[in-house]
Parts: structure tokens; sequence; C-alpha cells
């Protein structure tokens, strides 16, 4: 009688039971048989049928991997991951060949587990590396050049701080590349000055430089520098005008244009409007070729005429048929001396009336010429309560 012991399939003797043995013999194999596989396949307790093909169990084989090593592994769909789970690694580098995206409704990466190191996003290029890093020791979100967090810094966050540069002996520059024209915001390490210019170099074409406590507009070129304020309805300037070697003020942004102030480099100013003081002192002035503006009246033809101070202060007046009154209005403000000047022609032609504020040189309003001219004078320093009057020429021609 040919028959082993057998509890696992490794122990069955494949040439057992021979042919001589009887058929009881060959009923303790077939028992033994479903001993084997039961204790061999212990693990299958169910209903189901395993429908795995021998190629497919073969991927397994090899595999010294744990059940929760496994199920990091537990995907439902290739490329992706499921709920819950993560990829890890606890040494060496994890490479990606493909593209990596992360959607959702509130898609989230994030670099670190808030331990105490660095942790750097590397770029690894070419002929220069970058890196966009949390410099752990110094709590700084840095953009720098190289690999090393740390060093080569171009750009660093902290607290409410945004730092270009690290300290280095350069120059460092925000360059605006456009379409047809560049511009920078810079630092001129060399000069220690900070820069904002056209185009890419730093330190050329210079628009507005500020170093210590000066802010300088221009870079000595032969060119118009000024400030251009961009109005709703007018637009004005300051600034200088090269081809003149002035300093303008004015309306417009064309220099030598609707200039209202113009000075030069011995600091004479030329004005090319007018100056309202509203009612203000002109303190000290030393004035030379001056010229008073002449309210004209003209024929005032008998009734009743204003001579209006803000009109100006020297006032021409025809007298020609029937009486005529003359009233004064808009003088100075109490405290001030107001004065003008009225070149009257043929006063004496017809019935004049002053003011009875005017009080007249010797009590009596003078005699005037019927065919000529007459100048006459007036002051008030209270606001025209009394108005001092004298004839400063009678009958002139």
């Amino acid at each position: 009688m040919a028959k082993e012991t057998a509890t696992y399939i490794s122990q069955l003797v494949a040439t057992n039971p021979v042919a001589s043995d009887s058929v009881s013999v060959g009923d303790d194999h077939l028992r033994m048989l479903k001993t084997v596989l039961k204790t061999q396949f212990s693990g299958l307790t169910g209903t189901t049928a395993v429908t795995a093909s021998e190629a497919e169990m073969n991927l397994i084989d090899g595999v010294t991997a744990t059940t929760a090593e496994l199920n990091y592994l537990d995907i439902t769909t290739l490329g992706t991951s499921a709920d819950s789970k993560a990829l890890t690694q606890a040494s060496g580098v994890v490479t990606i060949a493909g593209d990596v995206v992360v959607s959702g409704t509130t898609p989230k990466v994030t670099i670190g587990d808030a331990g105490a190191e660095d942790t750097t996003l590397l770029f690894d290029g070419n002929a220069k590396d970058f890196y966009v890093a949390l410099d752990d020791s110094a709590d700084k979100l840095v953009i720098g050049e190289g690999s090393t967090v740390g060093t080569n810094s171009i750009l660093t966050i902290t607290d409410d701080t945004v730092t270009l540069g690290d300290g280095a002996a350069v120059d460092t520059a925000i360059v605006f590349d456009g379409n047809a024209k560049d511009f920078y915001v810079a630092l001129d390490d060399s000069v220690d000055k900070l820069i904002i210019g056209e185009g890419s170099t730093v330190g050329t074409n210079e628009i507005l430089s500020i170093t210590d406590d000066t802010v300088t507009i221009g870079d000595g070129a032969a060119v118009d520098t000024y400030l251009n304020f961009d109005g709703n309805a007018v637009d004005y300037r300051i600034g200088i005008d090269d081809g003149t070697d002035k300093l303008e003020i004015g309306a417009a942004v064309a220099h030598g244009t609707t200039t209202a102030i113009a000075i030069d480099s011995a600091a004479d100013m030329v004005i090319g409007g007018y100056i309202n003081f509203s009612d203000e002192q002109a303190i000290r002035p030393e004035i030379k070729d001056y010229a008073e503006t002449v309210n004209v009246l003209g024929d005032v033809g008998g009734g009743t005429d204003a001579i209006d101070i803000s009109a100006g202060n020297v006032v021409t007046a025809t007298v020609s048929t029937g009486a005529q009154t003359f009233t004064f209005t808009n003088p100075s403000a109490t405290g001030k001396a107001c004065s003008f000047t009225l070149i009257l022609t043929n006063g004496g032609s017809q019935t004049v009336n002053w003011p009875s504020s005017v009080d007249w040189a010797g009590g009596d309003a003078p005699s005037l010429t019927s065919s000529g001219i007459d100048i006459l004078t007036f002051t008030t320093v209270d606001a025209g309560t009394i108005w001092y009057g004298f004839a400063a020429g009678l009958d002139m021609g």
C-alpha cells in the first residue's frame, strides 16, 4: 500500500496511490486531498468562486508588502487616488513622469508636515536652478536662484513685508516687459538709488530716482522732463523745457505752450498770466516797468453810473448830455487804503453829482472843465465810509 500522510500540498506524493492498491486506499487518498485543500486554502470560507487566472495570480509573486502597505495602493482608478489615501515615501525620490493635476472644489497641495525643517519646490533647469521654499530657520517664504534655500534670494515674504534682494552688492529690479517699450523699478546698488526708468538696464534712461532725502526727475539727458497732471478737462505740467533751460509751470502737457510761470537759471521769473492775490499782501516788491488796468466807462451820457474799483484803479469817462451822478463800488476792506484816479473829459459841460461820502479838499468839489480833461483822485481807508477827494490836475487840455 502506497499512501503518504499530508496536510499541505507540498507533502503530497505525485505517484501515490499505485495501481496495486485497494479501492479503500483510493478512498483514503480522496479524503486526504480534501483535507489538504481545506488546510492549504483555509481563507476560502465563502461561496464565491475565485476567478483570477494563473497570470493574474502570478503578479503578486515576490511581493513582501504588509497588509497596511498594500492598503496605501488601494486606488479606485489607475491614475487617481481614492479618498483618505496618501502616497508616502519614507526615503528616496518619488518620480512622476507625466503631468500632475489636482482638481476638486477646494484643491490643496501641502508641502511639509509642520516639522522644523526647510521645505522646497525646486525647478531643476539646464543652466540655472530656481526654488520656491520655506526657510524655516528664518520663517520666510523665499524665491531664489540655485537649489540651496536661503542663498541668492530674489524675493522673500515674512509677516507683512515683501523684500527684493538679499543684501548682496547687486542691482535688484522689477522689469515690465512691454510690447513697444520696457520699464523698470530698481535699486541701482552702485549709486544707492531707487530708480524708475525706461528700458530694462538699471541706471539708463532714468525717469525718477530717490536717494537719501532727494527725489530727482530725469537723468541729465537733453530732453524735456516734466510731471504731468492728467485732468478731466484741463491738463497741467511742471517741468524743465530743455530747449530754453527753464523750469515751467503751465497748462497742457507740451512745454512752451500756455506757460503760467517760467524760471531761468538766474532765478528770474516770467509770468504768462495774471496773479490774483485775493486781497492778500505782496510784501516788499520792487516793481519795474509796470502798468495799471484802465476801466473805460466811455461816454456816460447822463444818469447814474458806478465806478467799480475792482474793474481797474484808473478810470476814464466822458460827460456829454444831461446831469451825471457817479457812485463808487467795491472798495477795499476797512484798514486797507484804496485809491483810484478818474480822468474825466468835459466834466464841466453838465452837472456832476458826487457821492455824499466824498470829503473834498477845501470842503467843496472842484469846478470842472467844460471842454477839456480834469484828473481827480479819491482815497479811502474805511471801505468807502469816507472818500478823500482832490483835484490832481484841472483843465489838462
